[in-house]
Formats: C-alpha cells, sequence, structure tokens
C-alpha cells in the first residue's frame, strides 16, 4: 500500500461537498468524494478516494494520494487525495473524514 502514496491520479468526483448520499439522504458530504477508474478496490468496485484542502464541489480532480484509511473491520480502504503542493497532517485528515470513517475502526497510514 505505501507505493500508493505520493502517486497522481485523477478521480471522478461523483458526490461532490455539499450532496447528500444517494441512498442515505440525512449523509451531507462535507467533503469532496469520488472514485479512481480502473483503479479496483477491495470489494470489487473502484477505488474510493476522499479529495480534502479543496473548498469548493468538484466534478473531477486530479492530485496525489496523501494518505490511505485503513478499515480494519471492512473489505476496503478509502484513499485520501489532495491538491499537488500541500500539505495535511493525520489529525486533519481524521477530522475531515470522521461524518463516514466513525462509524468503522480504522488506521491511517501516512
Amino acid at each position: 500500500m505505501p507505493e500508493i502514496i505520493g502517486q497522481t491520479y485523477t478521480a471522478v468526483v461523483d458526490r461532490p461537498s455539499g450532496s447528500s448520499h444517494p441512498e442515505y439522504p440525512d449523509l451531507v458530504y462535507p467533503i469532496n468524494y469520488g472514485y479512481l477508474p480502473g483503479v479496483m478496490a477491495g470489494d470489487g468496485e473502484e477505488q474510493d478516494v476522499y479529495i480534502l484542502n479543496v473548498d469548493q464541489p468538484l466534478r473531477e480532480f486530479t492530485g496525489i494520494v496523501c494518505a490511505i484509511i485503513h478499515r480494519i473491520d471492512d473489505c476496503e480502504d478509502k484513499w485520501v487525495m489532495i491538491p499537488q503542493g500541500t500539505e495535511i497532517t493525520m489529525e486533519e485528515i481524521q477530522r475531515q473524514t470522521a461524518f463516514q470513517e466513525k462509524y468503522f475502526q480504522t488506521e491511517i497510514i501516512i
């Protein structure tokens, strides 16, 4: 997994910041959330990504993977992407992704 960190990818944002989850309308995304086309995750679907350090809703995003949120009690991990040239702390990753990750036992790999 660590060889993924620092790599550049382009994500499709299917849940821009401010949008609601399609199955759980009370869950509003405070950050952009999407997937990486053609990159498969442990659940057999395309890899999900959180996009941090961006203040507006997006449709697409090219940036670097800065961390992996490993879900100990789930079959998939979430990748964290940020714009090239920016930085983020582990504490900030935890804070910004807690809206969804609070339901799982996780560890953040930086």
